[in-house]
């Protein structure tokens, strides 16, 4: 009897259009309702779209992947699904992009072996991409900062009277609970603003 053909695709956030794997699965005769879609990061292999797919899959059954980096990006992770998947599942993959990677031919040992050794290298560099991108990511976090440039959620615009209630309650006019009254904004977020008012003026005059 024929196994059912299966295509899994992913990307790492809702933004990210998944159009073009989509269209590639479908190009080799996937169903619609076959197909499985993450929109999560590839780190590893936690994915709900993933697992039911898993679980659904059948000996025999044919699974399709646009790109090695779309199953995972962890290299010991993708070993061990490609194992489960081909060995304990007994499904066949094909990696669309890289067709040495297809579990449908080379079905003898020799065939069998040079598939695990594109498979380790090709997962070894998709592994090496993610460390990459995330050391440049540390590498522009930390030239951002040195630059001066803020980071992260934008700034809340402070109220245009924030310096003269900020003198107010300095000077002991106000009370700081009067001063967040004042200044809209609660207490907790005043003492904030106020302690980095301070801090900025004290580094001003040590210039």
């Amino acid at each position: 009897m024929k196994g059912i053909i299966y295509g899994y695709a992913r990307v790492s956030t809702m933004e990210q259009k998944e159009d073009r794997q989509i269209f590639a699965l479908r190009e080799m005769g996937v169903d619609e309702s076959n197909i499985f879609l993450d929109k999560i990061s590839g780190k590893n292999f936690n994915r709900k779209m993933y697992q039911s797919l898993t679980q659904k899959v059948r000996a025999g059954d044919l699974l399709y992947v646009k790109s090695i980096d779309r199953l995972g990006r962890n290299y010991r992770d993708i070993i061990e699904q490609w194992r489960f998947l081909t060995m304990e599942k007994q499904i066949d993959i094909v990696i669309l992009d890289m067709p040495l990677l297809d579990t449908r031919k080379g079905k003898d040992l020799m065939g069998t072996f040079l598939s695990d050794i594109v498979l380790q290298v090709l997962s070894f560099v998709a592994e090496n991409e993610r460390v990459n991108i995330r050391q440049r990511q540390r590498e522009g976090i930390a030239m951002a900062r040195k630059r001066g440039t803020h980071l992260g959620r934008p700034l809340k615009k402070l109220p245009s009277k924030f310096l003269q209630i900020y003198d107010k309650w300095w000077t002991q006019q106000i009370s700081g609970r009067e001063a967040a009254r004042l200044c809209r904004m609660p207490m907790s977020t005043f003492y904030r603003k106020a302690k980095q008012h301070r801090e900025d003026l004290e580094r001003n005059s040590n210039k």
